[in-house]
């Protein structure tokens, strides 16, 4: 059975088999999560990620960890908030769902989210909380022993608090 947590912290010092970053479509960093992570990952990373070719919103394609704890970062673009009319719950939803299935695919057993697009992407939290931990809930009864544990990792209280919130609507015995 999959372990779902939420917590509070800097993902870039979550010991986890991979970390998501939040992206942008050129993977070649940026601000928030995604300069946290290149700058604790160090210049090897931003080298691999130049040979990808960038990332659709949506999308997922993976790294190396390189300075990180974590072995592996998956990063996933997000979609810009525009009012929720131009699909942007789906795109969401994609980012987590191609997130999750890159991992099982690569043999990672444990992986830590970030809140995707919830920055400087202006998705409002509670609803962009409620697609990760739906889209999460969903792959893994579709998938229930591809991961063993699953971690939402908030950089301030109130978000994790609303995680929490959130969660145990979602994982009941877990949250």
């Amino acid at each position: 059975m999959t372990k779902i947590e939420c917590a509070l912290g800097d993902i870039t010092t979550v010991r986890v088999d991979a970390i998501v970053n939040a992206a942008n479509t050129t993977l070649l960093g940026g601000f928030g999560v995604d300069g946290a992570i290149h700058g604790a990952a160090g210049p090897q990373l931003l080298a691999e990620c130049r040979t990808l070719g960038g990332c659709e919103t949506g999308n997922a394609k993976i790294t190396r960890g390189y300075g990180l704890p974590a072995k592996f970062v998956i990063h996933a673009v997000g979609p810009v908030w525009r009012g929720g009319k131009h699909g942007e719950d789906r795109l969401l939803a994609d980012a987590y769902g191609n997130s999750l299935r890159l991992a099982v695919e690569h043999g990672i057993q444990s992986i830590a989210f970030p809140a995707i697009s919830t920055g400087a992407y202006r998705f409002p939290f509670d609803s962009a909380a409620s697609i990760a931990l739906s889209t999460t809930k969903d792959f893994i009864e579709r998938n229930p022993a591809a991961l063993e544990r699953v971690i939402f990792i908030s950089f301030s209280d109130r978000d994790h608090q609303a995680y929490l919130r959130l969660c145990k609507q979602y994982f009941p015995s877990s949250c």
